[in-house]
This record gives structure tokens, C-alpha cells and sequence, in this order.
């Protein structure tokens, strides 16, 4: 019962076929339930709007401010300024003038 060198191959690119849409698999459904864990979770707001805005010459106009971006948006950028590649909704928010309102 000898196999051709054919039909080994063939089982064998078949199994790594397999095996990599296995992995493709669970690694999409880890990181389905990692984004649903996240948006599930609230942020501490004030905490994080108090730390972003202590160096502000306008501190409690930058913690509302920031306190309704963070409402919408569920995240604010870490350090007191710029960052806003990381939190991209935080970032696209403007005022009516076309101006950022988020700090």
C-alpha cells in the first residue's frame, strides 16, 4: 500500500490549508471579542479629561470640552496634548467653525 509522491503532497498542502484557516478563524473571533469587551466598557471620563487637561491656561473650559468628546467618542488621548492618531473619533470631532473641539 505504497502512497505517490503526488497524493502525499497534495494531503499535506490540504492540511496547512486547513490548519490556516482554523487559525484565521479563532484569531478573528479573539479579536471580535476583545473589540466588543472594549466597547462595552466605559471610561472613566473625568479621570482621564482631569489628567489630559492640567496643564491647560483654560482648565475647567478643557475639561468640559473634553468630557463631551469623551462621552462620544469612549477614549482621550494620553498626555496633555496632541496624541490624536490614537483615538481617531476624538480627533475628527470639529465645531461648527471646522475648528478641533476636542483638547
Amino acid at each position: 500500500m505504497a502512497f505517490s509522491p503526488k497524493l502525499l503532497i497534495a494531503s499535506l498542502i490540504l492540511i496547512l490549508l486547513v490548519l490556516t484557516l482554523v487559525e484565521a478563524e479563532q484569531t478573528m473571533s479573539s479579536s471580535t471579542d476583545s473589540a466588543e469587551t472594549s466597547l462595552l466598557r466605559k471610561m472613566d471620563c473625568g479621570a482621564a479629561c482631569a489628567a489630559r487637561c492640567r496643564l491647560s491656561s483654560r482648565p475647567r473650559l478643557c475639561r468640559r470640552a473634553c468630557g463631551t468628546c469623551c462621552a462620544r467618542c469612549n477614549c482621550v488621548p494620553p498626555g496633555t496634548s496632541g496624541n490624536h492618531e490614537v483615538c481617531a473619533c476624538y480627533a475628527n470631532l470639529t465645531t461648527r467653525g471646522g475648528r478641533r473641539k476636542c483638547p
